[in-house]
């Protein structure tokens, strides 16, 4: 009877909350469509000054004079092309700024994520989930086990629900029916909320459909490290939701 109530489980996570999961995020933007031109070649380097434009010009090390160059064009749009912004055209905008301000945030964490101690530190093993910095680690009371490493969150519409949760279901292959993708290292904490990885850059916009993304690496890592009824702390509010 268990067995077959948990194939019931498995089966309705597969069909009905293939929900994932940033699945969107994982469509081919409309600039790559048949017969279009990749980002980077898709528009020429604009000449216009930003409304960001001192402060990603401080950013990439640039001289911070607030006037766009060809070479500030320049580097903005290897930024842009990294990190997945489109149009990679070199114009210093709020979506180029907010990259940088994450990452930022997430180089200001360090090795001590919950110097706040938003996360709760009397669970035992834990996997925090900080939404304003697009962070998780794994912490077992005090002591930090593993992270900080990036993250992408639900987008706006899609926020990651914060709280207290715990993971119920893993499933190292799994494949939503309803976005036709994998989710490898998926470990669902809240519905058809899971952690799994994603191979695309964690800073891409606009975010997941609810899911926290993770690079390949870190994923693995979690699958290794958290187990069925572990803890998972989800606080915070990603910019820009």
């Amino acid at each position: 009877m268990g067995e077959t109530k948990t194939k019931r489980v498995r089966a309705a996570l597969r069909t009905r909350t293939g929900i994932a999961v940033g699945i969107t995020a994982l469509v081919v933007p409309a600039v790559l469509t048949v017969g279009a031109a990749a980002p980077a070649r898709a528009a020429s380097c604009t000449a216009g000054t930003g409304p960001y434009q001192k402060q990603v010009e401080k950013f990439l090390g640039l001289r911070a004079d607030g006037r766009q160059s060809a070479a500030d064009c320049r580097a903005i749009r290897n930024f842009q092309s990294t990190h997945s912004i489109t149009p990679a055209a070199g114009y210093a905008g709020p979506v180029t700024w907010r990259a940088m301000e994450q990452l930022n945030r997430q180089k200001a964490a360090g090795r001590n994520p919950n110097a706040a101690g938003k996360c709760p530190v009397n669970k035992g093993r834990i996997a925090c989930v900080d939404l304003t910095r697009q962070l998780t680690w794994i912490q077992d009371g005090k002591k930090l086990k593993y992270g900080p490493v990036p993250i992408r969150s639900g987008r706006d519409g899609y926020e990651t629900r914060t709280g207290l949760k715990r993971i119920y279901l893993r499933s190292i292959n799994h494949y939503s029916t309803l976005y036709h993708v994998r989710m490898p290292y998926s470990q669902f904490f809240d519905g058809g909320i899971a952690f799994h990885a994603v191979g695309i850059p964690m800073s891409r916009p606009p975010g997941s459909h609810g899911c926290v993304n993770m690079r390949t690496a870190d994923a693995k890592k979690y699958w290794g490290l958290l187990k069925k009824g572990d803890d998972v702390f989800v606080y915070g509010r990603k910019p820009g939701t």
